[in-house]
């Protein structure tokens, strides 16, 4: 095995710090924070800021009530992988004009106490492939969701009694799952079967990424690590910095011809050969001067997409930038904090901040054609459980949106709270909302004219 670059620091997830008390998770929780909290003072990061402290996102006068060129939408038959190819981006799918349920079946154990439902749906050969908050993998028949097949993936260590995270990826028949457990495994896509099994060092809490011949996928140790599809034999590594808090969600590397971007909680953005692993050039989304703890989260847990040139990505830190493949330099950024992945498609990208916010932006100059709250007077009193049952939530809070997906014109989205909705891409209006029963955190897919939505119960919901 061939390792790039190794730190000597210890990463260390923001939840651990649940045994400190209350007070201390509530300050990392990316997900719970009050308005009228008071607030910190940030220590002095080490990296360079690309954007300064005190800036906002406002819509551009140039731009507002503008027209843009969006690529006509085109069907799909399959989403093999978490953002549907290799490079995280899709475009325009045709699908759910119409957004009413067709069906929604049970696929598993949901989250709750030590088990969390983390990893996006994947559709290919007919099939949906699902897995649940106890690392069960299912097949479902993309149609009528009937069960085709499932396999239990849970780690006979007996250190690893609890765990979350990782997920799904297809090619060439097999489907190949990473696992909080400390695995990563190829299964026959028609039968479930394994076809090798391989343990790793730390949990891997994003889903893989197949390229190239190779399995990459990131640990939590901001770690790369590439396998061989075909026999699971480990290949390259890459160590990032690690930080000593991240975001609970993990992102996916994406690829474009012998290129993979990979992003990390250390809040780099870093690009390196397939073949080798030899990096090209890392890029840090960080902010300066920040004045709450949760600035210095800096993790981009959404994937980074590689769209006409460009890798668009998002951080905690307040950092949304497009960057030059080529060079790694950034075109453009603006301040937005987010956990999501965004979505660009003709002449703009889409992205979702943490607080709710659907912004429109130009692709070339980084100026913003509309925003659309979708939070707007639905702050609530909140309590209990927190994001996956970690954090307990007090004051006001804001339901936490998916990631988008573009479909039919619309950007569909749901959220913590159980609602989906669907937003005219040209305007950001929302032509349609509705609920669906019960939280979702991963962004919607789409396949042969459905829509797919994965709850936090362990539902797979199926729009026409």
């Amino acid at each position: 095995m061939i390792q790039i670059r190794r730190t000597p620091l210890i990463a260390v997830l923001a939840v651990s710090l649940a045994v400190a008390g209350c007070s201390t998770v509530s300050r990392l929780n990316p997900f719970d924070r009050s308005d009228d909290e008071p607030q910190e003072i940030a220590s002095e990061g080490e990296r360079i800021p690309i954007v300064g402290a005190e800036a906002n996102v406002q819509v551009s006068d140039a731009l507002a009530g503008q027209d843009f060129n969006l690529p006509m939408a085109t069907p799909r038959s399959d989403w093999p992988l978490p953002g549907g190819t290799p490079e995280q981006a899709i475009g325009h799918v045709e699908a759910g004009q119409g957004l009413s349920i067709a069906w929604r079946q049970r696929f598993g154990e949901g989250s709750g106490r030590g088990k969390h439902v983390t990893a996006p749906p994947i559709v290919a050969e007919g099939k949906v492939f699902v897995m649940d908050g106890l690392a069960n993998v299912s097949a479902r028949d993309a149609q009528s969701g009937r069960e085709v097949w499932r396999t239990e993936l849970r780690s006979d260590n007996k250190r690893d009694r609890e765990a979350f995270g990782g997920g799904l990826a297809y090619a060439n028949g097999k489907i190949y799952v990473t696992s909080g457990y400390r695995l990563v495994v190829q299964l026959d896509a028609a039968t479930g079967a394994v076809g090798w099994r391989r343990e790793t060092e730390q949990p891997v809490h994003g889903a893989p990424t197949i390229a190239g011949g190779r399995v990459m996928a990131v640990s939590i140790d901001n770690t790369l690590l590439t396998f061989d599809a075909a026999t699971g034999e480990p290949s390259w590594t890459y160590q990032a910095l690690t930080e000593p808090a991240r975001v609970l969600a993990a992102s996916s590397p994406a690829v474009t011809g012998d290129t993979v971007v990979a992003a990390f909680g250390s809040g780099e953005l870093v690009a390196l050969r397939v073949n080798n692993g030899n990096d090209l050039w890392a890029e840090a989304l960080s902010r300066a001067s920040r004045t709450t703890a949760l600035s210095e989260i800096r993790d981009i847990p959404g994937r980074p997409v590689i769209y006409q040139g460009d890798v668009y990505a998002v951080s905690h830190s307040g950092v949304f930038a497009a960057v030059d493949l080529r060079t790694g330099t950034a075109r453009w950024n603006l301040p937005v904090t987010g956990i999501t992945t965004p979505w660009p498609a003709g002449d703009v990208v889409y992205v979702v901040s943490k607080f709710g916010e659907v912004i429109c932006v130009n692709r070339d100059s980084g100026q913003v054609y509309w925003i659309r709250d979708l939070n707007e007077g639905l702050e609530q009193d909140a309590g209990g459980g927190g994001f996956f049952g970690f954090f307990e939530r007090r004051g006001k809070v804001r339901p936490i949106w998916s990631s988008p997906l573009l479909a039919s014109n619309r950007l569909v989205l749901v959220s913590s709270t159980g609602r989906l909705a669907a937003l005219n891409a040209k305007t950001g209006a929302v032509e349609h909302s509705m609920g669906i029963g019960s939280p979702g955190l991963l962004a919607p897919i789409a396949a042969n004219g459905m829509v797919y939505v994965v709850t936090d119960e362990a539902e797979l919901i199926a729009l026409r």
